[in-house]
């Protein structure tokens, strides 16, 4: 039984509280590791060895840090089939999912590695009569990242470079549901040469969490996950006197208009509604058929999904694998339970699915329901896996006060042929992203990530600019060298410009 612990201090441990969690392949059912769950005693461990090695790894010129970033940017090339493998293997995406994920993440190293330009401030001469003045963003210091299992390592590397680029130091806690790819990061940032201690993961549940939301060694935390816990970390980070991000659920829509090209939203739907099983923060659970298009919708998506290739994440011909967990899948079902029992129209049924061979894994076939209302439970709440919900409406105002009155407000898009109705939906709805003829609108590495209302709590959304942002501390510096002739105490508020 392969053992999987901690990184800390630059190299692997074994855990040492005595608490395991088992680690499956979701494809068979197998147990095929267990992972140690953290103690208190060993997040401390971590945040000592980062707090050891902040000051000279804070003090390091941005170059040089921009290096390392470079170089892990290569090794992570180097070694994407690996990754994809450890990914499947735990997670249960199919493999060119897999590869899809770090190459999103690769997107944000790309982008830190910019850190020299990226962190600069601004400079004035002359303010006033003999002074000058500047502005610079320093690092926080320590900080963690609480990371979810449906992308295992793009998640974290949302958050990591640009942390580490930045001049702190970063301790991850990823899902104990698939925790290999975070020990294998830990692995190529010591190799692309990161000092000791500055990056740490510890594995672990709820104890390694609360004990990171609590410790005065830690700085900032970033968490994405679900809504009710992203908010418990919110609330709980920012009470200890933490800055904190916290991304939680969604229910992202996807608008198809009466003169949308249908063949081309069919794909989109496609994709984006059964793409990794719906385990997506991003995937579309629900098509908003305006006007007349609902019929001829549903009409191209029943066949699409009937005909699903759903197989291991290994099988290079499948296009969905499994759901991550037993329980999960026993938990997606249920929803379709609940859907049918409110009186939704259940066009397509993925319940019975079953693999020859595979009879003991976590699969399930895509659903697609029709007349979904939004006083229905499987409109208002997100069900994270292979459940497409059609609702219908008359027209365009319909469909944007259904989307801005839902609790969500991560993603959602528009397919069209009309540009003034696309430009009036992307300025009215009430999303942090849009895509506009773009299923799934995720921003790239050089913009920024988060949603609106109980999908995100904090400030500022993740890597791009705003990650640079949350990741630093701004500092404006007013100086004046003394020229011979004194001024006196002056008793009012000074007005440099004078």
């Amino acid at each position: 039984m392969r053992e999987i612990g901690h990184f800390i201090g630059g190299k692997a441990v074994a855990g040492t509280s005595g608490r395991t969690a088992n680690v499956f392949n979701p494809a068979s059912g197998e147990v095929t590791g267990k992972v140690a769950l953290a103690s208190t005693a060993e997040v401390d461990a971590a945040v000592e060895a980062a707090n050891a090695a902040w000051p000279a790894w804070a003090s390091m010129p941005p170059l040089r840090r921009a290096r390392v970033m470079f170089k892990f940017k290569e090794l992570l090339e180097r070694d994407r089939r690996e990754f994809a493998a450890i990914i499947t293997s735990e997670h249960g995406k199919v493999l060119s999912d897999a590869d899809g994920e770090l190459q999103r993440g690769m997107e944000v190293v790309e982008f830190a590695c910019g850190i020299p330009h990226l962190i600069r401030g601004e400079y004035t001469e002359a303010v006033g009569t003999g002074i000058d003045a500047w502005s610079i963003r320093q690092p926080l210091g320590v900080v963690a990242g609480i990371t979810p299992f449906n992308f295992p390592l793009m998640v974290p590397l949302w958050m990591i470079p640009v942390a580490l680029a930045c001049g702190n130091c970063f301790i991850l806690k990823p899902s104990e549901k698939d925790p290999s790819a975070s020990l294998k990061l830990a692995a190529l940032l010591k190799e692309a040469g990161l000092p000791d201690g500055v990056f740490s993961v510890v594995q672990g549940d709820r104890t390694a969490v609360e004990a990171l939301l609590a410790h005065p060694g830690i700085q900032a935390i970033s968490f994405v996950g679900s809504t009710p816990i992203a908010e418990a970390i919110y609330r709980g980070g920012t009470a200890s006197g933490k800055r904190v991000q916290a991304l939680g659920g969604a229910k992202n829509h996807l608008v198809v208009m009466p003169d949308a090209d249908l063949d081309d939203a069919t794909d989109a739907l496609m994709g984006a509604a059964y793409g990794s099983a719906g385990e997506r923060c991003m995937a579309i659970s629900v098509a908003v058929a305006v006007g007349d298009s609902a019929d001829k919708l549903i009409a191209k998506l029943e066949p699409r999904i009937r005909a699903l290739k759903v197989g291991p994440g290994t099988d290079p011909e499948a296009e969905m694998g499994p759901l991550v967990t037993r329980e999960h899948r026993e938990k997606v079902k249920g929803y379709v339970d609940i859907g049918v029992k409110e009186g939704a129209k259940l066009v397509v049924d993925g319940r019975g699915m079953s693999l020859q061979g595979y009879e003991n894994g976590y699969f399930i076939g895509g659903s697609l329901f029709d007349n979904v209302t939004t006083d229905m439970t499987i409109y208002k709440e997100e069900i994270f896996g292979p459940v497409l919900a059609v609702v219908r409406t008359p027209d365009m105002a319909g469909a944007v006060r259904m989307i801005n009155d839902h609790q969500f407000g991560n993603g959602v898009s528009l397919f069209t042929s009309d540009g003034g109705a696309a430009r009036d939906f992307a300025a009215g709805i009430q999303i942090g992203m849009v895509g506009i003829n773009v299923p799934i609108p995720v921003p790239m590495a050089f913009h920024s990530f988060g949603g609106w209302k109980q999908s995100m709590f904090g400030d500022h959304h993740m890597h791009g600019m705003e990650g640079v942002r949350f990741y630093t501390r701004y500092k404006a510096i007013t100086q004046r060298w003394p020229t011979g002739a004194r001024r006196g105490a002056e008793f009012i508020m000074p007005t440099l410009g004078r």
